[in-house]
């Protein structure tokens, strides 16, 4: 494969913004996604134009190495970081879409894609449920840990949790004790930036009584979060695929159920549904290309 250098001008790479985890436009969570031509070396390229973006997660995909993979990587406006669902889920509809204009007749007629990334192997399927198109992808399952709050945390918080843990050395998890807590929390994002971690997540149950969306949505959802990330340039992400690899073992295990449906409650909002697999959990949902063009380099 040969490498991609920004130095060739000149060159025009396809260039998308897609809403992921959406049911229509300006939904779900906003990810930039660039097919390169070649491999990505220089990272720093990269960073300048997730800088530029200033998208929460900005995807670069190379195209598919002679084991069939394509190696994924993402970028905050700020860092590199480890493992991103809805960027993912954007790369795997972006390539899809492409296909699926080069000829290919229907989803079910599109073979999965196997992404090489720093958190290994993951994979997109395209599946149809209850007369639905989705995507479903498999990521590692990170379940968290109970733990004490880091300095700064509940002040930035600024409430009392059911439990705390950590998943990993990635994201702490907070559970609070309702869904209003969730919708109506409004945290100091100074003292979370000084939390060292990627991000903080706060859940909740669904309650019966809870008001909870459900448009487009068949079931009711059966846990509620938000996911700041002030420390990494993120200060809350609209809906964050890979904070539920932590969210679904926890809630999994809470609620004596591997498959759930999770909502994160951002002002944009949007639908997760998981199952945990064992070590795994797969993350469904749906995406929305908003604008197809050109990357001039």
């Amino acid at each position: 494969m040969s490498t991609f250098n920004t130095q060739d001008q000149g060159r025009r790479l396809p260039f998308f913004q897609i809403d992921a985890f959406a049911l229509r436009p300006f939904e779900g969570n906003p990810a930039a996604v660039c097919l390169l031509d070649g491999q990505l070396d220089d990272g720093g390229w990269a960073q300048q134009l997730a800088a530029e973006m200033n998208l929460s997660e900005t995807a670069f995909v190379e195209p598919a190495s002679d084991a069939g993979t394509r190696k994924l990587r993402w970028f905050t406006p700020d860092v590199e970081v480890d493992l991103c669902g809805h960027a993912t889920l954007a790369s795997a509809h972006a390539l899809f879409e492409m296909a699926e204009n080069g000829g290919s007749q229907s989803t079910s007629g599109l073979e999965p894609i196997r992404f090489d990334t720093r958190s290994g192997i993951l994979t997109a399927t395209p599946i149809v449920v209850d007369g639905e198109r989705l995507i479903e992808l498999d990521f590692p399952a990170r379940a968290p840990r109970s733990c004490e709050p880091p300095d700064g945390l509940l002040e930035g918080l600024g409430l009392m949790p059911r439990w705390i843990g950590r998943s990993g050395e990635d994201d702490y998890v907070v559970e609070v004790d309702s869904v209003a807590f969730v919708r109506e929390l409004v945290p100091d994002l100074r003292l979370l930036a000084a939390v060292s971690a990627r991000g903080i997540i706060v859940t909740a149950r669904v309650g019966s009584n809870d008001q909870v969306p459900l448009t487009g949505q068949s079931q009711r959802p059966d846990f509620v979060s938000r996911f700041f990330g002030p420390a990494v340039g993120v200060p809350e992400d609209p809906v964050t695929g890979s904070a539920h690899c932590a969210l679904a073992p926890y809630w999994a295990s809470r609620l004596k159920s591997n498959t759930l449906l999770g909502y994160q409650a951002s002002p944009r909002g949007g639908f997760v549904g998981v199952e945990v697999r064992e070590q795994r959990v797969a993350l469904q949902g749906s995406a929305v290309t908003v604008v197809r063009g050109e990357l001039v380099v």
